[in-house]
């Protein structure tokens, strides 16, 4: 990106992803200050914009022409000042970078439509990153910062930092840093982040609806000692049991990156849903709905001790699968 594509122009970014359009106005504002140094940069909420406080936004200073205008939350603006805002982006001022930002969904679709007709209007979609593609955004993250990540690696990563694109991006960049060009592994991330309480949550519900209950009990007391929240425990339990909800009830034949979409998983986990569910029929899959419901109710404040309530769901997963 250079001046040229953000000066005397708009740059519409819309989306869900709040991390993802977080960073396109961050890289627009780079580009800017790169090009001024003394750029003016200014921020405002599109609920309370109107022509003559954009065009105070954009009027030159006096120690620069070039500014950053960034209007968030465009979803929210008045319908009085969409005429005046089609009418700058028709012709923006030349040392001036707007960006508009727009949450998604359908409020101020009709807006959008209109701006994407502006030949000055760029849009950049930060759509929703769903649980299937998240290695591939850490892949491309280890990618930006020069170096290399294998499969396994990335999905390690996903597991032990969770869903969260800003950690998982952040993540990305601290083993880049620290590894450079060497090739970064499932070993490596287990070693950085295998403490992670997100990562011990998942380890202990995977035990337990394994059937490996020694294993799981083992699991579920080193993450309370280590501080885990018990909420984090359930909410484990809960993704286990509704991934084989899914899966069970998903048409058979799907190819596999349809049916990690179908269930919400990364495709790497597929075939470990798919191996567990041969073991867990209907009956003993409702039985392990309705005890991670109760648990979850119980550490969220219908029990006084959470242990207890977490030691008790992890024996009554594992015997329900050895049930079978």
């Amino acid at each position: 990106m250079s001046p040229a594509d953000v000066l005397g122009r708009v740059l519409l970014v819309t989306g869900k992803e709040e991390y993802l359009a977080e960073r396109a106005v961050a890289r627009v504002r780079g580009v800017v200050r790169a090009h001024d140094a003394e750029a003016e940069l200014a921020d405002t909420d599109a609920s309370t914009l109107s022509l003559a406080t954009l065009g105070e936004l954009a009027a030159p200073s006096l120690f620069s022409t070039v500014r950053c205008v960034v209007v968030r939350g465009l979803q929210d603006l008045p319908e009085e000042s969409a005429a005046g805002l089609l009418a700058y982006a028709a012709e923006p001022a030349k040392d001036v970078a707007l960006v508009l930002v727009h949450g998604g969904g359908q409020k101020g679709t009709g807006l959008l439509a209109k701006l994407r007709k502006v030949a000055a209007v760029t849009e950049e979609k930060t759509g929703e990153v769903k649980a299937s593609e998240l290695s591939a955004f850490v892949a491309g993250e280890v990618r930006a910062h020069g170096a290399t990540i294998d499969r396994e690696g990335a999905q390690a990563l996903v597991q032990a930092v969770g869903h969260d694109l800003r950690g998982l991006a952040a993540a990305a960049s601290q083993l880049a840093s620290d590894f450079g060009r060497a090739r970064i592994t499932e070993e490596v991330v287990g070693r950085y982040f295998g403490g992670r309480a997100e990562a011990k949550s998942f380890a202990v519900a995977d035990a337990a609806f394994a059937g490996r209950r020694q294993a799981a009990l083992e699991e579920l007391r080193w993450a309370l000692d280590n501080g885990t929240a018990p909420v984090l425990v359930t909410s484990a339990f809960a993704g286990s049991v509704r991934g084989l909800a899914r899966y069970k009830g998903a048409p058979r034949g799907m190819r596999e990156a349809d049916l990690a979409r179908e269930i919400g998983v990364p495709p790497w986990k597929v075939r470990q849903v798919r191996d567990q569910s041969r073991s867990w029929p209907d009956e003993a899959l409702a039985a392990a709905i309705r005890a991670v419901a109760r648990a979850d109710a119980d550490v969220k404040g219908a029990a006084s001790d959470a242990a207890y309530t977490l030691e008790r769901l992890v024996l009554t997963v594992a015997a329900l699968r050895d049930a079978r």
